[in-house]
């Protein structure tokens, strides 16, 4: 009979490989657990559009910067969150970052649109001034909602499209105009136009379908949709220069250890220097795009420009009202920039 101790101490031998192999299972899982982790960012505007196009090489440089341990994966053109959807899906942990247009988020603040009021900030050099005059009472307010600020990049200075020739204010009466947030849906009802609220993605169905006669938009979304083919006018207005903003769940953001969140931010700051260039290099270009395409470009007559400055008197007194204490500080800020 043989004796039972060589196979109890196989026995013995087997439990405790089972148990090593499990535990070294276990570090491995956690080790990977720790070492890497992704993050999809939703963004609204297509892959060839330079703020995707931006938002790309962002993602792609921190991802090489921390050799995996943070790949953040974009979402280009809606397919992951419609446009509309982001910041909600962002504030709530759904994405953990993602791009959206800042005034298109009047309603949850006046302070995200403050870039929107018309005529307050037309040029680039302008457009950054207020940026700075109002980074830390965006911050404050995105803090507020659970969110962080990482960037933000202008499109260029907006212009107004038209299915029909503008002369004056009176020539946008009926008009359904295309609105992307509460300042334009505020000047479409001060020209007498119909405003309707379109995001980027569903611009050119609106437009190829008579849901959608005028907008003020910038030349880089003319063409991104290619409006030339259901749209024969561009004046160049230069209404304002709104944002684009790159936000982060702040619990997502506060997950990360602090080499990781160092390596962000310089990215982030490099990723804000590039797109404020590349939108400053491609506004007349965009410009020039459209015309080539057939579209008749040109300055708004000296009567509409008037109007519209009155028009953005108006809307510019509203918003300092909605504003508060915390818009008037960022006007005074901005003004002794």
């Amino acid at each position: 009979m043989p004796h039972p101790f060589p196979r109890r101490c196989g026995l013995i031998r087997t439990a405790s490989l089972s148990a090593a192999l499990a535990l070294l299972l276990g570090l491995g899982l956690g080790a990977t657990s720790a070492r890497a982790e992704t993050w999809d960012m939703p963004m609204a505007y297509a892959a060839s559009n330079y703020h995707s196009e931006n938002n790309a090489a962002f993602a792609a440089a921190v991802t090489e910067r921390t050799g995996g341990a943070l790949e953040i994966k974009t979402h280009p053109g809606g397919a992951l969150v419609p446009g509309g959807e982001i910041f909600g899906a962002v504030r709530r942990g759904i994405a953990p970052i993602g791009e959206r247009l800042m005034s298109a988020l009047g309603n949850e603040d006046p302070i995200f649109e403050i870039d929107a009021v018309p005529f307050l900030a037309t040029s680039f050099e302008e457009a950054r001034a207020l940026y700075d005059a109002s980074k830390a009472a965006t911050e404050q307010v995105l803090a507020e909602k659970g969110l962080k600020l990482l960037y933000a990049v202008p499109w260029p200075p907006q212009g107004l499209y038209s299915t029909r020739p503008i002369e004056s204010i009176a020539d946008m009466k009926g008009l359904k105009f295309r609105a992307y947030n509460p300042a334009t849906s505020q000047l479409a009802e001060l020209m007498g136009a119909i405003p309707t609220s379109i995001e980027t993605a569903e611009l050119s169905q609106a437009f190829a379908t008579g849901v959608a006669e005028s907008m003020i938009s910038s030349g880089s979304t003319g063409y991104d949709r290619k409006i030339w083919e259901f749209v024969d006018y561009w004046y160049d207005v230069q209404a304002w220069l709104p944002k684009n903003m790159v936000i982060v769940n702040q619990a997502a953001w506060d997950g990360l250890d602090e080499a990781t969140q160092a390596i962000v931010l310089e990215e982030a700051t490099k990723a804000e220097d590039a797109g404020w260039a590349e939108a400053q290099r491609l506004a007349d270009w965009y410009k020039e795009q459209l015309a080539a395409n057939g579209m008749t470009v040109a300055p708004p007559s000296p009567t509409l420009k008037a109007e519209f400055r009155d028009l953005g008197a108006t809307m510019a007194a509203e918003w300092k009202d909605r504003a508060g204490d915390l818009g008037a500080e960022v006007l005074e800020a901005y003004k002794a920039e």
